[in-house]
């Protein structure tokens, strides 16, 4: 071959490798483009030097980062895992490395640059191994899952919080009073405001509500620790004591708590003055959640029949 053919076939090859790496930059480009909407972050991990590609902008981002303000390193990576969760991540992305574990996947949380915490599912695999058999290359995908878990967290706060006041629901109070009753003694108390429908008459549904989640802060506040305080729905309450009938934090609890409906409530359209009807009832061994309830509802009847406001224990 003369020396100008070489020349010509040296230079055409120059032209073909530009244009490869010109596809190449315009694939890359449209792929962190496609991927940066989607909230998923690809990359791929050199393990021997620990340097990490990655080929779109999420991952910095995710935790607060600007582009290129994170050194793309298996080190940083590691040093933002949580530091509760940051053994089971490891211990998952080590298992794969070893052959235990087919692929690596771990949800977890991230240290995000306001102190706040995202959350991230991982999953990735060994793409590439050397002439022995050990793994070079890892490649993977970041999830942000946050939203997910911060939508998970409501959903769950939905179904056992009474969404008006915050206070445990129906649901959450069995749930409570089955764990409570083979510790020891429990009481049940049924709380059922007195006047409240005068509230809404005179005052307004609106101020009604307020004085509702006001009167939960104020049980909140004047019940001893270890109480569930618990809302059935309108103007019933209901407290689950971990104590005898005859215990005196029963009787404080209780108190309390009718202390908090008769102190007048200063509202923007008026003042609100309730009161409340308690019955109290120490629960047996075999008795369920509604047995329970329904002792307590009779003991508070008669504190209804002797006109109202005060404290009835059942028999």
């Amino acid at each position: 071959m003369s020396e100008l053919a070489l020349k010509q076939q040296i230079q055409n090859l120059k032209k073909h490798n530009a244009r490869l790496k010109r596809i190449a930059h315009d694939a890359r480009h449209k792929l962190s483009a496609a991927l940066d909407g989607t909230g998923l972050c690809l990359w791929q991990l050199d393990i021997p030097s620990g340097k990490l590609i990655i080929y779109n902008r999420r991952w910095g981002s995710m935790l607060g980062y600007q582009p290129k303000e994170l050194s793309a390193h298996f080190d940083v990576w590691r040093e933002h895992l949580h530091p509760e969760d940051r053994a089971m991540v490891l211990a998952a992305f080590y298992n794969h490395l070893e052959g235990k574990a087919p692929f690596y996947e771990a949800l977890h949380r991230m240290q995000h640059k306001n102190g706040t915490v995202t959350w991230v599912l991982d999953r990735g695999r060994v793409t590439e191994w050397d002439a022995e058999g050990s793994p070079l290359k890892v490649t993977g995908t970041h999830i942000d899952m946050t939203k997910e878990k911060q939508y998970e967290a409501q959903l769950a706060k939905l179904a056992n919080h009474d969404p008006l006041t915050g206070l445990a629901n129906r649901h959450a109070l069995q749930s409570r009073f089955d764990a409570l009753q083979p510790q020891g003694p429990l009481s049940v108390a049924f709380i059922d405001l007195d006047n409240f429908k005068h509230v809404n008459d005179t005052l307004g549904h609106r101020s009604g509500d307020v004085v509702l989640i006001q009167l939960a802060q104020r049980m909140r506040e004047a019940c001893p620790p270890g109480v569930e305080i618990g809302r059935l729905g309108g103007d019933e309450f209901i407290l689950l004591l971990p104590f005898s009938l005859r215990h005196p934090l029963t009787d404080t609890a209780a108190r309390g708590c009718l202390d908090a409906a008769l102190t007048p409530f200063e509202l923007d359209n008026g003042t609100a003055q309730i009161g409340a009807s308690i019955g109290i009832y120490e629960v047996r061994r075999d008795e369920d959640f509604n047995e329970a309830l329904r002792h307590a509802d009779e003991a508070m009847y008669r504190v209804k029949h002797a006109g109202k406001n005060g404290v009835a224990l059942a028999d």
